[in-house]
């Protein structure tokens, strides 16, 4: 019982370093994304290279919404309503696909890294 109240403990303290408005997270750039309709707003986000930058992901769809990027090892599940932080490491140049799981005929996106 004591290990896992440690866990909880480190847990709580490291995501509240990932929250808005609160910790090292809050210095990084940071990209908004909104769900809505089964689609992703916008379609393409631009980053600068080599840069660690914040994704700030929110559902405005009626029912929950899933991002996913197989290429970027991502995944996260918002319920209707929800914000939620990404954070992503520095990475290279390139175009990294994203998909809405819950809508996967309509929710495709992707991270251009310049």
């Amino acid at each position: 019982m004591r290990t896992f109240r440690l866990l909880a403990w480190c847990c709580l303290i490291s995501l509240s370093m990932l929250s808005p408005g609160t910790g090292w997270a809050q210095d990084l750039p940071t990209f908004k994304l909104v769900a809505r309709d089964g689609k992703w707003f916008p379609e393409v986000i631009e980053v600068p290279a080599n840069t660690r930058f914040r994704l700030e992901i929110t559902n405005q769809n009626a029912g929950a919404e899933e991002f996913e990027s197989r290429e970027l090892h991502k995944e996260l599940v918002l319920a209707p309503g929800v914000t939620r932080v990404l954070v992503f490491a520095p990475m290279k140049p390139g175009t990294y696909p994203f998909v809405g799981e819950f809508h996967p005929k309509t929710a495709h996106g992707r991270i251009v890294v310049k």
